[in-house]
């Protein structure tokens, strides 16, 4: 084929939504034409924002902040660099051998049993199967409740094929790779029981018991006055699924509060221009002042004045440690 059957089978003939046949087409013109299976694979994965939103995440809350500690790295202004400078052309690439010698060791002590047990629980599963298997999850691992916005999702059997599993509806869950990776082969817990509790009828902060009160929403989050107001426009956010406290609350929850959040804030300040700061804050636990226990967030409209001394803010909540 030339040039020109090529250019034409890709604006007609390839339908719109395989986007993985135009990536792979692309992916071979970069490569100068050829490339095996696994340099495909790796391009594709760069393609994969969910997995490079993950890794970017673990970097920056793990590699990056002990690295800085030791003085290897600094971080400034969005980019990374080493801290050792003017390395001659021979001195990187002892370095680069040296740190390649560290990975083969680890692959060799511990990478493959991880291949081993990801490639014996996630081998051929059909696209029918897997695609009811992620809807019957709601596209959420079964185990932590995170959705492919933040990490890659996987269908795993429940009991691997290598001992016995069938791959079959019955047999088979969505983790995401965080949990995947660190479940152990002979882990055959079926996680699907741990299904999130989207509502309790006794809770007061569950939507049914809310709706009618709600101002203001975005994706797993609502809004509502307080009916207990400490300042005027005091506010709660709640996830609409029952779950105890922040801590229990999901990636995707706490990003779509802290959204909601920004979003409030701003619609407020325009409201109100009096209003000239905030307190923002989450109660977990009954020592800490928890009477619901339901996940909330209180964004509480701060103006001058409306205290003699507001100095200490959230330190408040032990009054007699607020001066300080």
């Amino acid at each position: 084929m030339r040039f020109e059957g090529l250019r034409k089978f890709i604006v007609k003939k390839v339908r719109p939504d395989r986007v993985d046949e135009f990536l792979l087409i692309r992916c071979l013109i970069e490569s100068g034409g050829s490339a095996t299976p696994r340099q495909l694979a790796r391009s594709f994965v760069l393609e994969d924002e969910s997995q490079v939103l993950f890794y970017e995440q673990r970097i920056k809350q793990e590699t990056l902040s002990e690295l800085s500690k030791q003085g290897i790295v600094d971080c400034r202004g969005g980019s990374v660099s080493l801290t050792a400078q003017k390395l001659t052309p021979v001195q990187k690439a002892v370095l680069r051998v040296l740190c390649e010698q560290k990975v083969q060791e680890h692959s060799g002590k511990r990478g493959l049993k991880v291949w081993d047990e990801r490639l014996s629980s996630t081998e051929a599963v059909p696209d029918d199967l897997r695609y009811q298997a992620l809807a019957d999850s709601d596209g959420r691992c079964e185990i932590c409740g995170a959705t492919k916005q933040q990490r890659p999702l996987h269908v795993s059997h429940i009991i691997p094929p290598s001992q016995g599993g069938k791959t079959e509806l019955d047999n088979l869950q969505v983790l995401c790779s965080k949990c995947g990776d660190t479940k152990s082969v002979m882990n055959r817990t079926d996680f699907r029981n741990l299904v999130f509790t989207e509502s309790d009828p006794t809770c007061p902060f569950c939507l049914p018991h809310i709706k009618p009160r709600v101002t203001a929403e975005n994706g797993t989050v609502v809004a509502i006055p307080d009916r207990n107001p400490v300042t005027k426009g005091h506010t709660l956010i709640i996830p609409i699924r029952h779950t105890q406290d922040f801590f229990s609350m999901t990636v995707q929850e706490r990003t779509d509060a802290e959204n909601l959040i920004r979003y409030l804030r701003n619609k407020t300040k325009r409201k109100d221009r009096a209003i000239v700061g905030f307190n923002i804050g989450t109660n977990c636990g009954a020592a800490a002042g928890q009477t619901i226990m339901h996940a909330h967030i209180h964004l509480i409209p701060r103006r001058k004045d409306d205290t003699l001394n507001p100095k200490g803010g959230v330190r408040g909540v032990i009054p007699d440690k607020m001066n300080y």
